[in-house]
């Protein structure tokens, strides 16, 4: 029997179609892990487009988390402020994903569309 050349298509190879319950699970996970998961979500659903809207959330978690690190030394005495507002935003993404619908969250959405893949 031949051996097939690399890089040749595969015959008969479908694309996974996930159930919802698989959607949401997905979908909280990448946004829960934030620049993991949204790395995650890139290779694995980057077809799915509900797996992608909260991967892009993750990923703008992630900055602002990233953001807050950088101005701690600076806002000291706002920080501890900032980071309850950023834990709160976090938990609504997470309610959001595992909820199957595409729901706005404060700020994080706005910045999330503007992302293109």
């Amino acid at each position: 029997m031949a051996k097939k050349p690399a890089g040749a298509p595969i015959k008969g190879k479908k694309k996974i179609k996930l159930n919802n319950d698989d959607r949401n699970l997905f979908a909280f996970l990448a946004s829960f892990f934030t620049i993991v998961g949204f790395i995650i979500a890139l290779i694995l659903w980057k077809e799915d487009k509900y797996v992608m809207y909260y991967a892009k959330h993750g990923l703008v978690l992630f900055i602002g988390q990233v953001v807050l690190a950088v101005l701690t030394p600076f806002l000291f005495f706002l920080i501890p402020i900032l980071w309850v507002f950023w834990i709160v935003l976090w938990v609504l993404v997470w309610i959001s994903a595992l909820s199957g619908k595409r729901q706005k969250v404060f700020i994080v959405s706005d910045l999330a569309k503007k992302i293109k893949l």
